[in-house]
């Protein structure tokens, strides 16, 4: 496994790639002891995620496939499905997909998502409109939010 810490404004992502596909992208304070020299899918990535903070990129499209249950899978797949500058409540996430009694267990699949900004967990927010957790702390998620705002022309997240 190859692991690269990528520069970004909220610190430094920390990108793995096996087997030529990313299978994780967190976000944290400080470079870790167990940088490798980056892959070409940590390279792609890398651009891609310097596109997104500069509002150049909407939609990730690098190679990536995270490890989880198939419940998991699912949920992940419809974060993905949460349009870029949009934020829903997990009680809303939960009747797409059409389980509105699963809103614990969804938020939880949320939580283990390990590709962060790529897998938008950030664009889930409280049913009052209220940032709710975040593994990479509430600042990065709002800061994600506004930016996403900013980009898609929504001016200020009607949440703060």
């Amino acid at each position: 496994m190859k692991v690269h810490y990528h520069p970004t404004p909220l610190g430094f992502a920390r990108l793995e790639d096996e087997d030529g596909l990313i299978r994780s992208c967190t976000v944290h304070d400080a470079v870790g002891d167990d940088t490798t020299e980056p892959s070409s899918a940590i390279i792609l990535a890398a651009k891609q995620l310097d596109e997104y903070f500069a509002g150049q990129r909407t939609v990730f499209d690098f190679p990536f496939q995270q490890k989880g249950t198939d419940f998991q899978q699912e949920v992940w797949r419809n974060l993905s499905d949460i349009k870029y500058g949009e934020a829903i409540s997990y009680a809303a996430l939960s009747k797409r997909m059409k389980n509105p009694l699963a809103i614990r267990a969804i938020a939880s699949a949320n939580g283990r998502n390990n590709m962060w900004i790529v897998v938008p967990c950030h664009r889930v927010i409280g049913s009052d409109g209220s940032l709710t957790g975040y593994a990479g702390g509430l600042w990065r998620k709002q800061y994600l939010l506004e930016l996403e705002a900013r980009v898609a022309g929504l001016g200020q997240a009607s949440l703060f």
